[in-house]
């Protein structure tokens, strides 16, 4: 550049044919474009774009999780962005665009220079505002692609030139995606990388957000609408100005009848009407089907990923929020949506129930030991501390402090139960044995807590965290008006309380889990981990929690299989006692179960009798019989429960303890479901799964959802137990389904746990229901049985399903034929009667609460 201004400078200086005054002028004139014109083209080609990013355009493109019939019903994003193909193209949304936005888009290599003639001339000349816009598709691609700096703080001139060099930058940019793209792949790229606000990316996000379709579904006024957001979509949002909308959305309708697309009656009906913003809806995590299940996949995901070290062809791991993944599961949303009802409609019913069990009660204090009541009311505040109310307090009294103690002492815990226990510490009210023994403390920042304590920082903190817990009880113990949770439609109400009282409130509703598996395949046909999402975020299908009676079905297969305990042989209903001196069972007091009842009848109870009126007594005897607790260890193994998992606490989630025969053993319902399949495959456990494939952007399948398989039951003893099950929901206890179904409840001490577990041909369904906290409870075991708390639920499933002849589920199934033997090992005189009659021993209780329960339903 230097020696094309000397060679100007010589031309000027040769030449006599100009005045000096007019030579100087028009030389600083042709100076100043020159520099101008090379400053532009310097910023201008300054952060070009490479070649590679031009061919491979990155932009955030949302994950989408499809059900077992390919309809999707959820997606994890940064960005909500559904890619489509410009073959996917709504023709509206096309012609929309063509002549609002481009009419020459075909014609032109990137830059329309007409239009660029047209608006200069409009905009200098005739100093026309509504000139409109030179930049083609092409170009608007390229600033979506290829952000401009940012200019704000710049001065006047440099903004200018800054302008100008983007400008420059976007040109070349278009004429490149020109030359490395088809025009229908330009097009497409553009719709799908605009942001259309409100948290729509791209053009089939936006139409599922503003009118609640698939963007291929959009009416003309529709696709005239969202070509109309493309020039502002702020200025121009139908939510936030309707009516500066609907007169941009006229004019593309306008644009739409000048060029053809529709005629001047479509025109003038179109255009007289509002916008329809009836389906719009920004969905959260907790809104739509299957949230639980939604929640626990991407836990899944990032498990299998890192497991299976399943990565990108660059060695860059997989980023569900962005690489625009298809993950197809076994969901089946019908089966999801009864489930959901099932759990909504029965649990409605409990809680009515439990409000009147607990009236003028406090759960917190009711007939328990000042331990209890210490105990509770810590946990309680705990709960209140870890609400989002607690925490915007804590940021604004500690926030400084932690930032200080975190750049002193990185890494650092530094929850309020530190605070506590190091003041008490300093206090000399416990020690740092006692500190780090209650796990308040970790040993290994004993020394960095001790050097904290000891700095001159400590008052400091001491000081705003007793503000903070001043400004915490006053705040908690003030009225405001909220919103709860609510057994009505909009699952929630508007009611003044205090913020104490609104955990307390939340805390005192009765939760529940429930899934659905295929036995044959494994696959989970419905997830319910709760009633509402936004309000219980705890998934209660994969919490540990005692199961109960439920597991006594493992118990009687071992006792047949591994003792050749004969199904109709009988035992006493008296009280058994394993001591510590029995071999096998490593006791260290004596251990004397009784009955759900507290009491035993004497009388003699088959295999087929102990299951239905499942009584401690006789499982008790069994497991004696066995002379220990492994065969009943190994056989939950081969069902998919791992038996030497050790929990945090160090503890085995499966003890070798005898009293895991009764169900006292926390496990989850992913677990159970998985278990209890076996019996409706013949005895083969197939590992539940809820992913079957999921593929890259570019369709390629990453990973394939295969279950493992193990033969775990005898079929023969699986074909008597299914036979007990059956038993166990027929006669007196039959469940009113058209479904071929055994099942087992289950009732936890104290009645904190209500389980059921129901085995048809073609599904295992299993149901959990309780208090996340166990005092949430009622108080007798006629109201807080599983056979009233759980069992109901899976009976409503199986209608819901059964009259619905579209959802594929086939009531009429059978269960498999039995092997030989079986008809003789089952050959009991009366084994479905007892004497004396079953209707002798129910409790009066008992029997009125189910007369009570089947009037209900």
């Amino acid at each position: 550049m230097t020696s094309f201004l000397n060679f100007i400078k010589q031309l000027f200086n040769t030449s006599g044919r100009f005045g000096g005054y007019t030579r100087k002028l028009i030389y600083a004139v042709t100076t100043g474009s020159i520099v101008l014109i090379g400053v532009i083209f310097t910023t201008g080609f300054s952060g070009m774009p490479e070649f590679q990013e031009l061919e491979n355009p990155r932009y955030d493109l949302a994950s989408v999780i499809y059900d077992v019939k390919g309809v999707p019903f959820g997606r994890y994003y940064i960005e909500d962005r559904i890619s489509v193909d410009y073959d996917q193209l709504s023709p509206n949304v096309k012609n929309a665009l063509l002549v609002t936005e481009d009419d020459r888009f075909y014609s032109h290599s990137g830059i329309d220079f007409p239009a660029l003639f047209r608006v200069g001339f409009k905009t200098i000349i005739l100093r026309q505002e509504s000139a409109g816009g030179g930049s083609t598709i092409t170009q608007q691609l390229s600033k979506l692609l290829f952000k401009r700096p940012d200019m704000r703080k710049m001065n006047p001139v440099k903004k200018t030139l800054t302008l100008m060099g983007a400008k420059v930058r976007e040109w070349f940019t278009a004429v490149r995606l020109e030359r490395a793209y088809t025009k229908e792949e330009i097009m497409a790229m553009y719709l799908n990388k605009f942001e259309f606000i409100n948290g729509a990316h791209g053009i089939e996000a936006a139409a599922q957000i503003y009118f609640n379709k698939n963007q291929d579904s959009l009416s003309v006024s529709e696709a005239a609408t969202l070509v109309g957001m493309l020039k502002n979509p702020s200025l121009y949002n139908p939510k936030r100005f309707p009516d500066k909308c609907r007169d941009r959305r006229n004019i593309v309708l306008g644009l739409m009848e000048d060029a053809g697309h529709i005629d001047k009656a479509a025109l003038d009906s179109l255009t007289l009407r509002d916008i329809d913003m009836s389906g719009f809806s920004r969905k959260t995590q907790s809104e739509g089907p299957a949230p639980y299940f939604r929640s626990e996949l991407t836990k899944f995901l990032k498990d299998i990923f890192t497991k299976q070290n399943i990565k990108k062809a660059d060695g860059s791991e997989y980023n569900v929020y962005t690489d625009g993944l298809k993950i197809y599961t076994t969901i089946d949303l019908t089966y999801q949506k009864y489930a959901e009802e099932a759990i909504w409609e029965h649990m409605k019913w409990n809680q009515e129930r439990f409000w009147k069990v607990w009236k003028n009660k406090d759960p917190w204090t009711f007939e328990t030991d000042d331990y209890q009541k210490k105990l509770r009311a810590s946990i309680l505040e705990g709960q209140c501390k870890s609400s989002d109310r607690y925490l915007a307090l804590r940021n604004k009294y500690l926030g400084d402090i932690l930032k200080e103690v975190e750049s002193k002492f990185a890494g650092l815990p530094f929850s309020d139960n530190v605070i506590k226990a190091l003041d008490s510490i300093r206090n000399n009210q416990i020690s740092w044995h006692q500190a780090t023994e209650r796990e308040h403390i970790e040993v290994a920042y004993t020394d960095k807590y001790q050097r904290l304590s000891a700095s001159d920082m400590w008052p400091g903190i001491i000081k705003k965290y007793n503000e903070l817990q001043d400004i915490f009880r006053k705040e908690f113990d003030t009225p405001v008006k909220m919103k709860v949770f609510d057994y009505n439609s909009g699952g929630e109400k508007e009611a003044e309380m205090t913020p104490l009282d609104s955990v307390r409130w939340h805390k005192m509703h009765l939760q529940a889990g429930m899934l659905a598996v295929e036995p044959a395949t494994g696959h989970v046909k419905a997830w319910v981990g709760g009633q509402n999402h936004k309000y219980f975020k705890y998934d209660h299908a994969t919490m540990r929690r005692s199961v109960g009676s439920t597991m006594k079905p493992f118990v009687y297969t071992q006792a047949m299989a591994v003792a050749n305990i004969a199904p109709c042989e009988e035992f006493d209903d008296i009280q058994y006692t394993i001591a510590p001196g029995d071999a096998g069972f490593d006791l260290i007091e004596e251990w004397s179960p009784a009955n759900a009842t507290e009491e035993f009848t004497g009388n003699k109870y088959n295999l087929f009798h102990g299951l239905l009126y499942s009584k401690n007594s006789i499982t008790v005897k069994l497991l004696k019989e066995m002379g220990t607790i492994e065969p009943v260890r190994n056989l939950l193994s081969n069902l998919g429960i791992d038996k030497n998992l050790r929990l945090p606490n160090g503890k085995l989630a499966v003890p070798k303890l005898p009293s895991i025969c009764l169900g006292a053993v926390d496990l989850t319902l992913l677990e159970m479901a998985g278990a209890y399949s076996a019996f409706g495959n013949n005895g083969t456990f197939v590992q539940p799964v809820f992913v079957s494939r999921i593929e890259d952007k570019n369709g390629k399948v990453i990973y394939q959802g295969t279950p493992a398989r193990k033969s775990a039951i005898n079929p023969l003893y699986n074909a008597v137990m299914v036979e007990m099950l059956k038993n166990n929901v027929s006669g007196l206890f039959k469940m009113n389904v058209k479904s071929k179904i055994g099942g087992k409840t289950g009732t936890t001490n104290d009645y904190s746990d209500g389980w059921f577990m129901g085995v048809t041909p073609t599904l295992v369904s299993g149901v959990w229901t309780g208090g996340d906290d166990k005092w949430i409870r009622f108080l007798t075991l006629d109201d807080g049985q599983g056979y009233i708390m759980a069992r109901p639920i899976v009976e409503i499933f199986l209608q819901k399903l059964e009259k619905d002849a579209s959802c594929g589920y086939d009531y009429k199934a059978d269960f498999p034929a039995p092997p030989s033997g079986f008809h003789e090992l089952i050959d009991c005189a009366q084994f479905k009667t007892i004497r004396p009659s079953a209707e002798r021993y129910m409790h009066k209780k008992e029997k009125e609460k189910k007369e009570e329960f089947d009037d209900e339903f």
